[in-house]
């Protein structure tokens, strides 16, 4: 009740979140959703870990709801060490081990090798450009792009082949769209959301 209160008092033009409109995808049910909905979801953050933490999460997605994995966020922090690249690079066989006996993530073989791998990838890419947004600027010259109803696009195809002639997995086109949506490359809120902009 207080964060519900709280949400009302931060809200100055009248508007409660209660009559707020969403995103269609946003689960209106779930406190969790709503919070990544309004205040993480679509805004530009480049700071290198978390361009990392995103990645990683996105990859555990593929074939399942991102509410699941948001749902397992904190889990998943803990699991990986605050997601501490340097950490997860070193990962062994006993860390891999651990992590599939952990009920509380997604324990999914191919997803857990492959978040190891692709740490290596882009700890690779961050060494090359410097930081793992220069590389990023290097598709998107730094631009934020506006579009709606998409799943994929020139860009997530772009970036998705390159990342994959690197060696990482579980970066398909759609994954990298949503990837791009999330950190606020893509600004994708629905026409109908009260976040929506041209």
């Amino acid at each position: 009740m207080l964060h519900t209160n709280r949400q009302k008092e931060l809200n100055l033009d009248g508007v409660t979140s209660e009559n707020k409109s969403r995103c269609k995808w946003c689960n209106l049910k779930n406190p969790l959703y709503i919070q990544y909905h309004d205040e993480e979801w679509a805004s530009p953050k480049f700071e290198d870990s978390y361009l990392f933490e995103m990645l990683i999460l996105e990859s555990f997605q593929a074939g399942l709801s991102w509410e699941c994995v948001l749902n397992k966020r904190e889990d998943f922090r803990v699991a990986y060490d605050n997601f501490d690249l340097d950490k997860v690079c070193s990962y062994d066989e006993r860390k891999i081990t651990e992590l599939l006996s952990n009920e509380k993530i997604i324990r999914n073989k191919l997803k857990i090798n492959a978040s190891i791998n692709n740490a290596k990838i882009f700890k690779q890419i961050q060494q090359e450009y410097g930081s793992f947004y220069n590389y990023l600027k290097t598709f998107t010259s730094d631009k934020v792009i506006y579009e709606i109803d998409r799943t994929s696009s020139e860009l997530s195809d772009n970036i998705s082949k390159d990342l994959k002639k690197r060696g990482m997995k579980f970066v398909g086109t759609t994954i990298i769209y949503s990837y791009l949506q999330a950190i606020g490359v893509i600004y994708s809120h629905d026409k109908e959301c009260f976040m929506y902009k041209e």
